[in-house]
């Protein structure tokens, strides 16, 4: 990513006079976050994975070339994403949530079922999980609706209401694959975006209240996602029905214990831990390295949805509303998709099938999760350069 952002000017120091003491024109801070969950997520992949890709491929290696070749592809998406300034992104809005809307009903008469599931289309040789673009395409709209009717959502329920129309909408699409956990996060996204927005915390309210409702009617009506709920909270009285992915996931953490195991030396993922490449990779890691290793990673996230967080302030402070209502939706949807697989992993949460991002393997949440760091990196990026204008023409003065 730096070497190709030239063209941008990101990677460079913008230039006046001294060029020691230039400002940055983009926070690097950012790249290296990204390129750190990239290596962990390399490593891990590579050393989860060895048994299943032995088993059904024959070659040990199978998921980590396509995981590294997901790496090359994220970063050729980079290259053309960070030429697209933020105003092309918000007078686009409108036409990638279309573009999610279809891509939703596309699956749903052409897609691919993997394991009960018809969540991904089909593309050569590799396989579009449609849910991961709809949720960044979704937060787009977002962040472009609030600024347009920011002064309705706070005054009335109206206003408050009509984005939530459109959520119900990519959700019922959703649960037709069936995704609940897209939809959750997505929901949770959403709703705290309006929160932030400034919306009243009665209406805030209610719709929790009338979500988690709909949410409880769903899980009962379904048998599988009840006993998905009744088998967390204590997966050991099915071990080997219900409760074996949660249990062997357990174990995994628990063998970890403070340091771990060491690098390669987990004993869940030979084919007794399902997904331990997947939704379960977080379990491996707290084998391999402990209670010491998943704090480390986490505090890289950590760091990552703070500096998103801080940046939409930033944004907002300026007066870029829509470039901050972006930035918050994109740490608020990191921040809350890692707790649900962390959680789902650990016990905390029941099992959903969302990915850890940047660390998962994962072709579809690895491109949609880099596109999301490249526009918190464009954000920046014209926050700096416009207060590097600013500076100047004050000088001038």
């Amino acid at each position: 990513m730096l070497a190709f952002a030239g063209q941008l000017k990101l990677p460079m120091w913008f230039s006046q006079g001294n060029h020691d003491t230039a400002p940055a024109t983009f926070d690097r801070t950012f790249i290296i976050l990204a390129f750190t969950l990239y290596f962990l997520g390399l490593m891990m992949v590579a050393s989860a994975s060895i048994p299943v890709g032995e088993r059904l491929y024959n070659n040990p290696f199978h998921f980590v070339i396509r995981h590294g070749i997901y790496v090359l592809l994220s970063l050729a998406v980079a290259f053309f994403a960070l030429k697209i300034e933020m105003d092309k992104w918000h007078k686009s809005s409108w036409a990638l949530l279309l573009f999610a809307i279809l891509l939703l009903v596309a699956v749903l008469i052409v897609g691919h079922k993997v394991n009960g599931s018809t969540r991904w289309i089909r593309l050569g040789l590799i396989n579009v999980q449609v849910a991961e673009p709809a949720k960044l395409f979704f937060f787009c709209y977002l962040s472009a609706y609030l600024v347009r009717r920011r002064d309705e959502v706070m005054d009335n329920f109206k206003g408050f209401f009509k984005p939530l129309l459109v959520l119900f909408i990519l959700a019922v699409l959703l649960l037709l694959q069936p995704d609940l956990g897209t939809v959750i996060v997505m929901g949770c996204t959403a709703l705290g975006l309006l929160f932030l927005a400034g919306a009243r915390l009665w209406q805030f309210a209610a719709i929790v209240v009338a979500v988690l409702s709909a949410f409880s009617l769903m899980i009962i009506n379904e048998p599988y996602r009840l006993a998905r709920i009744t088998g967390f909270l204590n997966p050991w009285a099915d071990e080997f029905g219900i409760g074996y992915q949660l249990t062997q996931s357990l174990m995994a953490y628990g063998r970890g214990e403070f340091f771990g195991l060491g690098l390669g030396n987990s004993i869940q993922k030979l084919d007794y831990l399902p997904e331990a490449h997947t939704d379960f990779v977080m379990a491996v890691v707290g084998e391999e390295f402990g209670f010491v290793g998943v704090l480390a990673l986490l505090a890289v996230v950590l760091v990552l949805v703070v500096k998103a967080l801080y940046l939409g302030r930033q944004a907002l402070e300026k007066e870029k509303y829509f470039e901050g209502f972006f930035a918050y939706s994109i740490g608020i949807w990191m921040s809350f998709q890692t707790a649900v697989n962390v959680g789902a992993s650990a016990g905390i949460f029941p099992t959903k099938g969302l990915t850890m991002p940047l660390i998962s393997y994962g072709g579809s949440s690895m491109i949609v999760m880099t596109l999301a760091i490249v526009v918190l990196i464009r954000i920046d990026h014209e926050l700096r350069l416009q207060a590097i204008q600013a500076t100047s023409k004050g000088g001038r003065k």
